[in-house]
């Protein structure tokens, strides 16, 4: 039971009550008295439940149209929250509910015309017609707007877990394979060269406070709220894991969205060049040409190493297509490229 059923009881129930008083139906209907304001207040009070069973609550109005028509009261006032609820059920249930309640208010009407007191003439027909197309019309039209809305709302939640599922993949994962680089390297060299080991133990405990960090941060607010295009950090942690890394990168201006993309988009391929090479060296170049950032990463062949393939290569073409960019990747003939071309504003 919601506060606005309860004002629009309220608010019907003085309505009714100033129309009953300031304008009588009069003969040949009875006058109204304590059965007729009866009828009148349990009409308007079904009105409090017809979010809840509007079914039922539409069979309730009904009746009382019928009851109140019998006992020889005008239906001025109880008609309308029989018309209200079938609105309410068109709004809010199935097709069987659907036509169900149009049945029962059509049950109703006959009733109507068949106890009523006054004359029933074409008029009142097409009133009545009228209001049974309002209510039912109005009440599919609501549902179709909330139905939509709820659809729209799904697809904003698809896309809200897609998103914050190619952050966890392209940070939290180049975290990891950066540690595992670290640690294999650190392994190899612990007894020749236990300096450089104690090194990498140190960049696997700073790498990995730094993914923890970005992990609380993608769970609190599952969006990116900081423009990355400083790739500084990349680096470092790359020659960290011991590899050769040659950075060349002039000026570039973009907005907050193509960095984060570029940052990314970087990220995941130098991921990629860490995870299945082990030798060789890796070129990060990022340039401005007019309009449009470029950026190619591209590393030595090495001792190519594919286990499985992975969702970066689809995540880098998904990011540049959302700022409306395109990825290019593959071999070339001393190792591996990927290329992305993005606008510096989207």
């Amino acid at each position: 039971m919601r506060v606005s059923d309860i004002w629009l009881t309220l608010g019907f129930l003085a309505g009714a009550h100033s129309v009953t008083a300031l304008a009588p139906a009069g003969p040949p209907y009875r006058e109204v008295d304590a059965l007729g304001l009866g009828l009148a207040l349990a009409s308007a009070l079904c009105l409090l439940w017809r979010r809840v069973a509007p079914v039922s609550v539409v069979c309730a109005t009904s009746a009382l149209v019928v009851v109140n028509a019998a006992a020889g009261y005008s239906t001025m006032v109880t008609q309308w929250p029989a018309w209200i609820s079938l609105f309410t059920l068109f709004s809010l249930r199935g097709r069987v509910a659907r036509v169900v309640g149009a049945l029962v208010e059509l049950a109703a009407v006959g009733g109507y015309v068949l106890l009523d007191r006054g004359p029933v003439g074409a008029a009142d027909v097409f009133g009545v017609l009228v209001c049974f197309l309002l209510a039912t019309v109005a009440g599919e039209a609501a549902r179709s707007r909330r139905v939509a809305a709820d659809a729209e709302y799904a697809r904003l939640r698809a896309e809200e877990r897609s998103e914050l599922a190619r952050e966890l993949h392209d940070s939290i994962g180049h975290s990891v394979n950066v540690m595992v680089m670290q640690a294999g390297v650190g392994r190899r060299v612990f007894a020749a060269d236990p300096t450089f080991a104690r090194e990498a133990l140190g960049n696997i405990e700073s790498v990995g406070r730094d993914a923890l960090g970005e992990l609380d941060r993608l769970v609190r607010v599952m969006h990116t709220d900081r423009p990355t295009a400083d790739l500084s950090a990349l680096v470092d942690r790359v020659r960290a894991a011991g590899r050769e890394l040659r950075l060349n990168t002039g000026e570039v201006r973009m907005s907050e969205g193509v960095a984060q993309a570029l940052h990314r988009i970087v990220q995941e391929a130098l991921t990629n060049a860490l995870r299945h090479t082990d030798t060789g060296r890796i070129d990060l170049d990022v340039a401005q040409v007019g309009d449009t950032v470029v950026v190619e990463v591209r590393n030595e062949g090495g001792h190519l190493r594919v286990e499985r393939p992975g969702r970066g290569l689809a995540n880098m073409h998904e990011r540049a297509r959302r700022v409306g960019g395109e990825v290019e990747a593959g071999p070339v003939h001393d190792g591996f490229r990927v290329r992305a071309t993005l606008p510096a504003q989207p």
